[in-house]
């Protein structure tokens, strides 16, 4: 496993083309990287360092296990147990609630000073610098992913979206066209999820788009085959640098075409 410093990822960073005053959606696993001097806190801080406050640093940090158990999140607890989750589990806190699996660094950022996460109780995102406020501010129940989201913010931004050890099936700015494409099989979704309401904990139900991400991968493949995607080598892994509009334009067409 190799030592990987600061410093190197920053000169990883500048090799794909993150700069100063760029508003960047990032995707990262810690352990794929090897071993860093510093862990999350030494990603975190090259990512600051090279966006500087003038740019805005946005990563996934969803708690999707505060969704129903009838939607195999709570896999692990017998169905007849599934009314205990429901009536029990805690309401949504976007300064305590962790992440679920959006790995070490995003665990780390949500909490990371001058960072702000937003509302959404099972897919929120934490963002920090010049935009984070827009980024975050309106997460609406049902609008996880649309227009007004928070990737549909930074589609609006001219935003970038950054991939670190992960492949596309992370990439949460596909959504975004999964929202704007039409598909045969194309519907919504009721989600419940506990959050606090007038003050008191409730189990609210709202209707969203489903989406499942099992054809992101394939859509990566594609769309790199015809845009230009910035790779470098950071460490044991590699990290991939687009432009999200490229990507999320990209995406709503083959969507559109492929998927049933």
């Amino acid at each position: 496993m190799k030592t990987v410093t600061k410093e190197e990822i920053k000169k990883s960073l500048a090799e794909v083309g993150l700069k100063a005053g760029d508003n960047v959606m990032v995707h990262t696993s810690l352990s794929k990287i090897g071993y860093v001097c510093g862990g999350a806190q030494a990603v975190i801080e090259a990512l600051i360092e090279t966006v500087t406050d003038e740019g805005t640093i946005m990563m996934p940090t969803q708690s999707w296990k505060n969704l129903d158990p009838e939607v195999d999140v709570h896999w692990d607890v017998d169905e007849k147990d599934w009314d205990i989750i429901r009536e029990n589990w805690p309401a949504y806190d976007k300064a305590i609630t962790p992440t679920n699996t959006m790995g070490a660094v995003a665990e780390m950022f949500r909490s990371w000073p001058g960072t702000i996460r937003s509302d959404h109780p099972a897919r929120s995102v934490s963002a920090w610098g010049k935009n984070a406020k827009y980024l975050t501010e309106n997460h609406d129940l049902s609008n996880i992913f649309g227009k007004e989201s928070p990737i549909g913010k930074l589609y609006k931004l001219d935003g970038k979206v950054l991939l670190i050890g992960v492949d596309y099936d992370k990439n949460t700015s596909i959504h975004l066209a999964d929202v704007r494409a039409e598909y045969p099989g194309k519907h919504n979704s009721t989600e419940h999820s506990a959050i606090m309401e007038n003050g008191k904990r409730v189990w609210k139900a709202y209707d969203t788009l489903f989406v499942d991400g099992e054809d992101f991968v394939d859509i990566g493949a594609a769309f790199e085959k015809e845009h230009d995607v910035k790779k470098a080598a950071v460490g044991d892994t590699q990290m991939r640098f687009m432009n999200q509009r490229e990507l999320v334009d990209f995406a709503t067409d083959w969507i559109t075409k492929n998927r049933k």
